[in-house]
């Protein structure tokens, strides 16, 4: 069976991102789901230097490691990713075996905004460049009017986000099972 690791770039229990993500695991299909803790100290060389790496931090890269695929649903902070999230890559970018190399992973984003999200989209992809992943070209998945965009029970609304995001999560499940 596939293992999905999903990473919320929001902390926030309530985020429409996790929503993203939930809607992001029914449409991906039978699989081991996990998601990630972003809560990790910030990144500081003289941590690492003294203490290594936290365990938190390497339990996250294990993480990255054991998945077939992964799925990262970001708000847009001030147009670009959300801190949680980036110090994670750059926490990441330390451990040992470069955990991200050739792994499936497809973009979501939720926010606010008439956007969707589309500029911490565009940060997230060059983000994750030097770590050399396999990240899907698209659909792309731009929730805009988050707040506004999940039902009672947490299901998306629009059908067009529905279709969107199930054809990007059975792309990524056919990435995951491509030898």
């Amino acid at each position: 069976m596939l293992t999905l690791l999903g990473i919320p770039g929001a902390l926030r229990a309530a985020s429409t991102n996790r929503l993203l993500l939930a809607e992001a695991r029914r449409a991906f299909g039978d699989a081991i789901h996990t998601e990630a803790d972003l809560r990790l100290p910030l990144y500081d060389g003289d941590l690492e230097a003294t203490h290594g790496i936290p365990p938190e931090v390497q339990t996250l890269a294990d993480q990255i490691a054991a998945a077939d695929a992964i799925v990262i649903s970001t708000p847009e902070y001030n147009k670009s990713v959300p801190g949680v999230l980036k110090n994670a890559l750059d926490w990441v970018s330390r451990t040992k075996g470069g955990p991200w190399r050739d792994k499936p992973v497809a973009i979501l984003s939720a926010a606010d905004g008439r956007g969707g999200g589309d500029r911490s989209q565009f940060a997230l992809r060059l983000c994750l460049v030097p770590f050399r992943p396999r990240v899907l070209p698209g659909p792309e998945v731009m929730v805009a009017d988050a707040s506004h965009a999940f039902d009672a029970d947490g299901h998306l609304k629009d059908e067009r986000y529905q279709k969107a995001l199930a054809e990007l999560m059975h792309l990524l499940r056919a990435e995951a099972d491509r030898p």
